[in-house]
């Protein structure tokens, strides 16, 4: 009877083991993300404070999208940025991305979005058609500002108007809550009157 009970016991440890570290268990562990990533946004102010923000130091940054027609982020100037760093093998990046996609949906005539893959651009292809997600995906092609040089995924960066990283956020959030559109909003409506007045 105790041999069982040992035996049971080493396989519900390895079947544990299995789920968690392989990616039979990756749906999971991003669903859970999700939940907890949902209540920390309600949580948590995102945006830095205006006198602890950085600016970029350089917008000289190429990328390439997954058809490789090339783009600089110096081309997005005095645009409202979001820039999102990602893997299709990170749950957490897995969890946040529907509500990237919502928010992209409503906001892409009006903010830059760009969602740097670091992965193989086949498993990318797949993953996105696997999710349904229609985001504007690129790799990148020479070092990145270095005000954006985080290792941890997902990273999420929004850079408003002036250059200035608004939000430097690590780990899963739910993106398409209305604490963040309403950011948003600001941001866009913020750049919106400093366009004017220097026309």
């Amino acid at each position: 009877m105790l041999f069982i009970k040992k035996n049971w016991s080493n396989i519900l440890f390895f079947g544990f083991i299995l789920f968690l570290f392989t990616p039979l268990g990756l749906p999971t562990r991003a669903f859970i993300t999700k939940g907890v990533s949902f209540v920390t946004t309600r949580l948590f102010s995102l945006d830095i404070d205006e006198n602890e923000r950085k600016s970029l130091s350089s917008y000289h940054w190429t990328l390439s999208d997954l058809n490789n027609q090339k783009i600089n982020l110096d081309q997005f100037k005095n645009k409202v940025i979001i820039v999102n760093f990602w893997a299709t093998w990170c749950p957490p990046c897995i969890a946040e991305m529907p509500s990237f996609q919502d928010l992209y949906d409503d906001y892409k005539d009006k903010v830059v979005f760009l969602f740097i893959a670091q992965d193989d651009e086949i498993k990318v292809r797949k993953f996105l058609l696997k999710k349904k997600h229609d985001i504007p995906v690129y790799f990148s092609n020479s070092p990145r500002p270095p005000e954006m040089n985080s290792n941890s995924l997902p990273t999420t960066y929004f850079i408003n108007k002036e250059g200035q990283i608004v939000v430097n956020k690590t780990g899963a959030v739910d993106w398409n809550s209305n604490k963040v559109r309403k950011l948003l909003d600001e941001l866009i409506k913020s750049s919106s009157s400093s366009s004017d007045e220097g026309i």
